[in-house]
């Protein structure tokens, strides 16, 4: 089983992976994981994130070799037999922050579907995808502004895709408040992954 864990920076998704590491009530040759990765792609993907005039076209297409590279030397691999993949941020991220991304261009029509069109070859839909629910002016204040991707406005663009999202996949999705006390945050997320084993 793939679960991922997704929702804006700030939000906390992290800091669950790293409990779930650590919770014995998962099987104990679980794969954890997260995008991007720490391959020779995923640092590419962070310098572009580091770099203020990276061009949006040609960081989707990074993101899209780093994921393709994660599904098949990590995630496929994890879940032969029956195996369960916990990732911190997957292909969801990928669709709103880039559908996002692409939408200050105005070169698509609708860029959250092109950028899922230009996945569809190199993914594999989670099983279970745990969103931590919190609103872009929270997160943007949690996250610190570090980069071009954690402003308040971007990261309003950000919800309206998850948003999206989590409309045309409802069954796929748990929200989790991300406002709620930490250790209840986790809870809810431990319980769903518990309860879809």
């Amino acid at each position: 089983m793939l679960v991922t864990l997704e929702g804006l920076d700030g939000s906390g998704k992290t800091t669950v992976w790293e409990r779930l590491r650590a919770d014995d009530a998962l099987p104990p040759d679980a794969t954890f994981t997260r995008e991007p990765t720490d391959s020779w792609y995923g640092e590419a993907v962070q310098r572009s994130i580091d770099d203020g005039d990276a061009d949006s076209v040609a960081e989707l297409f990074l993101y899209t070799a780093d994921h393709a590279a994660h599904l098949a030397e990590t995630v496929r691999p994890g879940l032969e037999d029956g195996g369960l993949v916990v990732s911190d941020r997957y292909s969801d991220s990928r669709y709103a922050y880039q559908g996002a991304t692409l939408a200050e261009t105005d070169w698509f029509e609708d860029p959250l579907d092109y950028v899922r069109e230009v996945h569809a070859p190199w993914t594999r839909p989670p099983d279970l995808t745990l969103f931590l629910d919190l609103d872009p002016e929270t997160a943007a204040r949690r996250s610190g502004v570090t980069n071009k991707f954690e402003t308040a406005d971007y990261l309003a663009n950000v919800r309206e895709n998850y948003d999206r999202l989590r409309e045309d996949d409802p069954e796929r999705f748990v929200a989790v408040d991300a406002t709620a006390d930490p250790d209840a945050v986790y809870d809810r997320v431990r319980a769903a992954i518990v309860e879809r084993l």
